[in-house]
């Protein structure tokens, strides 16, 4: 790749699809680094993972009934993050319900691609992510989204993280435990949705956890790592852009290894600093 001069990234903005990318690209970078954030410190990764699949074959019933993907993969997001919440009420010890949903899930998923005899290259193009497809119409969709989603996230902020960090006594003081567990499920399976076009649900992990895996490595205060998370996400965004841009290969493959370098370098560069326990990381909740 060649030495990209500062006046040449003006080029990029001269395209209305690269506008529209940077635009949708921001908007779900902030969303995937905040929720991000609380799928880690709640050790949830498994359970953004699951939700991307399940989500993949809510897109292929969504093709097979002739509607958009998105409808689909929002209503089995939706579904999965509820299930999944309601029968495991405790997020340390929730693999095995993940993984029951995630399999009757994937299973339905198998159905509808069986049943489908046209060609389903809209969902399955929700495998890697379009982002360089996107148009006015998907990136006001996502802002709006977005804004859904951070509106929740401050208004159960404080109870969220008092649960995250010790969910046994926040229980104790009678905090709603499953309820705040069903609604911050349905806005990771909201925010997985969104960064579906980015990433792709085979590689959502970029957006949803390394981030927020690499603030709890640099800093104990949840205040301070949301904005690191938030942070390492918009940079490996803005930069798989800008870079794909110059070079015929997907942006998501950019943006993954953006991340994933950083998350090395933070694990073997970084001075070492203790990973976040959970009895490490200070509430800062005054």
């Amino acid at each position: 790749m060649n030495m990209i001069l500062p006046y040449e990234l003006l080029e990029i903005f001269q395209y209305q699809f690269m506008q529209h990318a940077f635009e949708a690209g921001t908007i779900v970078a902030i969303v995937a680094g905040i929720v991000g954030y609380f799928v880690v410190l709640r050790r949830s990764s498994f359970a953004a993972h699951a939700l991307s699949h399940i989500g993949f074959a809510g897109a292929a019933g969504a093709v097979l009934f002739g509607v958009s993907p998105v409808f689909g993969l929002l209503l089995f997001t939706g579904a999965g993050g509820a299930g999944i919440a309601i029968l495991g009420p405790k997020a340390a010890n929730r693999d095995v319900q993940i993984g029951t949903v995630l399999a009757v899930m994937l299973g339905i998923g198998v159905l509808f691609i069986s049943l489908y005899t046209g060609y389903a290259t809209e969902a399955y193009s929700i495998l890697f992510g379009e982002i360089l497809g996107i148009s006015l119409s998907d990136v006001l969709l996502t802002l709006a989204v977005a804004a859904v989603i951070l509106v929740a996230i401050a208004f159960v902020y404080r109870p969220l993280l008092f649960a995250s960090l010790d969910e046994d006594v926040a229980e104790a003081k009678g905090m709603p435990i499953l309820g705040i567990g069903i609604i911050f499920m349905l806005l990771v399976a909201v925010a997985t949705s969104i960064a579906v076009q980015v990433v792709g649900v085979l590689l959502i992990f970029a957006l949803m956890v390394t981030p927020a895996a690499i603030a709890q490595r640099v800093t104990k205060k949840p205040s301070r790592g949301i904005i690191v998370s938030v942070a390492v996400a918009l940079f490996a965004t803005w930069l798989g852009l800008i870079i794909s841009f110059y070079e015929p290969y997907p942006v998501s493959f950019f943006i993954t290894s953006i991340v994933f370098i950083l998350y090395l370098l933070v694990r073997f560069a970084y001075p070492r600093i203790r990973p976040t326990k959970t009895a490490q990381i200070q509430p800062d909740m005054h």
